[in-house]
C-alpha cells in the first residue's frame, strides 16, 4: 500500500508541475512586456526614437547656455556616444544566457546583483525614471496645448489655468492607457517619432530663418559665480533627461521575435541605430543653432524663444503634444506590467479587463495630480535627469557588463566601463543640486493649481 501510495504521488508531481507552467504562460501571454513576440525591427526604432526623443529637446539650446560653447558640445557628444554604448551593451546582455530572455531591466539587475539585490538596485531606479517621465511629460503636454490656446486667442479670450490644460491632456491617457501591450501601441508611437522630428526640424530651420540676434551674447547669464555654477549643473541634468530611453530598451527588444538561428538583438540593433541617427538629427541642430542664434537670452524652452511666424508654432506646440503623448504611453507600459506583475503573482489576482481597467487608470489619476501640484519644469527636467537617469542610463549596464563578463583588469573593455562609470556618478552626484535649487527658486513664487 506504501508503495503505491508513493508511486500516485509521484505521477502528480509532473502534473502539478504542468499545471504550473500552463498558468505562468496564461500569466505571461497576458502581461504587457510578454504578451505580444511579433515585431519588426522599425518598431524598435521608433518606439526608441519616441522613448529617447522627448521635449527635453527643446531646452537643449538652454542648457548650452549655461554650459558654454566648449563644455557644452563636448557633453553633448560625449553623452551621445556613452549612451549608445550603453544601449548596446543592454541588447547584447538580453540574450546572454542560452535559452533565457531578461525581458525587464530588473531581471538583468537579477542576473548580474542577485535575485534580491537585483530588485532593490533596478526598480527603484527605474520606477523613479518611467513614473518621473510620465509626471514632466504631464507638465509637458498641458503647457503645450496652454500655448496653442494663447497663440491661436490673443484677444478678447479668458484666461485658462496650466491645471486646466494638464487635466485636458490626462483625458487622452485615460483612454489610450488600456491598449494591452508594446505592439498595439506602436501606430501612437510611430506618430510619435514621426512629430519628434518634426518640430525639432521647425525649432532649428526657424532659428535660422530668424538669423543671429542683434546683441546677442555667449556668456553666462548668471551674475554671481554660485549661480553660474549652480547653472551648470541643472544644464547637466537637462541633458542626461536627452538621453534616457535606456529604461524601456530591453522591454522593447522583449518584443521582438527570437530564434537560437536569429536572435532579436541583430534586429534590435538596426532599429536603435536608426534611432541614434535620428536623434543626433534632432538634437544637433537644435542645440547648436539655437544656441548660436538666441546666446544666452534663450528660453529654456526655444519655441518660446522663436514666438513668430505664430502658425509655425502652434504647429510645433501641437506636434509636441502628440509626441509626448507617444512618449507617456511608452513609459508607461514598463509601469503597468510591474504594477500587474505584482497584483496577479503576489497578490493573486484573477488576470481581468476590470483590474488593467481599474490599476491603470489609477496610475493615470496619479502622474495627472502630481503634474497639477508641481509643474515645475525645467527643475523637474534637471532634477530627474541627474538623479534617475544618470545611473540607468550611463553607468548601470556598465556595471552589470563588469559584473556578468567580469572581463580582464585594465583591458579596453575594463577601462572604458570605468570611465562612463566615473563620469555617470559625476552626472548623477553635480546635476540634481542645480535642478533642486531650481524648483526651490520657483516654488517661492508658485501658487498651487494656478
Amino acid at each position: 500500500m506504501g508503495v503505491e501510495g508513493t508511486t500516485d504521488e509521484n505521477s502528480n508531481i509532473p502534473s502539478n508541475i504542468d499545471k504550473r507552467l500552463q498558468k505562468q504562460k496564461e500569466i505571461d501571454d497576458w502581461l504587457p512586456i510578454t504578451s505580444s513576440r511579433n515585431a519588426k525591427w522599425w518598431y524598435s526604432a521608433f518606439h526608441n526614437v519616441t522613448a529617447m526623443v522627448g521635449a527635453g529637446v527643446l531646452s537643449l539650446p538652454y542648457a548650452m547656455a549655461n554650459l558654454g560653447w566648449g563644455p557644452g558640445v563636448v557633453i553633448l557628444v560625449l553623452s551621445w556616444v556613452i549612451t549608445l554604448y550603453t544601449l548596446w551593451q543592454m541588447v547584447e546582455m538580453h540574450e546572454m544566457v542560452p535559452g533565457k530572455r531578461f525581458d525587464r531591466y530588473h531581471e538583468l539587475g537579477q542576473q548580474a546583483f542577485g535575485e534580491k539585490l537585483g530588485l532593490w538596485i533596478v526598480v527603484p531606479q527605474q520606477l523613479i525614471c518611467e513614473v518621473g517621465v510620465d509626471i514632466v511629460y504631464m507638465v509637458t503636454g498641458g503647457k503645450s496645448l496652454q500655448k496653442v490656446h494663447n497663440l491661436v486667442c490673443k484677444n478678447n479670450c479668458k484666461s485658462i489655468k496650466t491645471t486646466y490644460f494638464i487635466m485636458i491632456f490626462a483625458s487622452v491617457h485615460f483612454v489610450l492607457s488600456h491598449l494591452p501591450n508594446f505592439n498595439s501601441i506602436s501606430g501612437v508611437s510611430l506618430a510619435a517619432a514621426v512629430m519628434s522630428l518634426s518640430y525639432s526640424t521647425i525649432a532649428w530651420t526657424a532659428s535660422v530663418h530668424k538669423g543671429v540676434q542683434p546683441e546677442v551674447e555667449y556668456g553666462y547669464k548668471a551674475s554671481s559665480t554660485s549661480g553660474t555654477v549652480f547653472n551648470f549643473f541643472t544644464a547637466l541634468g537637462d541633458v542626461a533627461f536627452a538621453y534616457a530611453g535606456h529604461n524601456v530598451v530591453l522591454e522593447i527588444q522583449a518584443t521582438i521575435p527570437s530564434t537560437p538561428e536569429k536572435p532579436s538583438k541583430g534586429q534590435m540593433w538596426k532599429g536603435v541605430v536608426v534611432a541614434y541617427i535620428v536623434v543626433a538629427l534632432c538634437y544637433f541642430p537644435v542645440a547648436l543653432i539655437g544656441y548660436y542664434v538666441f546666446g544666452n537670452n534663450v528660453e529654456d524652452d526655444i519655441l518660446i524663444s522663436l514666438e513668430k511666424p505664430t502658425w509655425l508654432i502652434v504647429a510645433a506646440n501641437l506636434f509636441v503634444v502628440i509626441h509626448v503623448i507617444g512618449s507617456y504611453q511608452i513609459y508607461a507600459m514598463p509601469v503597468f506590467d510591474m504594477i500587474e506583475t505584482v497584483l496577479v503573482r503576489k497578490l493573486h489576482f484573477r488576470p481581468t479587463i476590470t483590474l488593467r481597467f481599474i490599476s491603470r487608470n489609477i496610475y493615470v489619476a496619479f502622474t495627472m495630480f502630481v503634474a497639477i501640484t508641481f509643474p515645475f519644469f525645467g527643475g523637474l527636467l534637471g532634477f530627474f535627469g541627474g538623479f534617475a537617469f544618470a545611473p540607468t542610463t550611463y553607468f548601470l549596464p556598465c556595471i552589470m557588463w563588469l559584473a556578468i563578463y567580469k572581463p580582464k583588469k585594465f583591458s579596453l573593455s575594463w577601462c572604458t566601463n570605468w570611465i562612463c562609470i566615473i563620469l555617470g556618478l559625476l552626472l548623477m552626484i553635480l546635476s540634481p543640486i542645480g535642478g533642486l535649487r531650481n524648483i526651490i527658486l520657483q516654488a517661492k513664487t508658485y501658487k498651487f493649481y494656478s
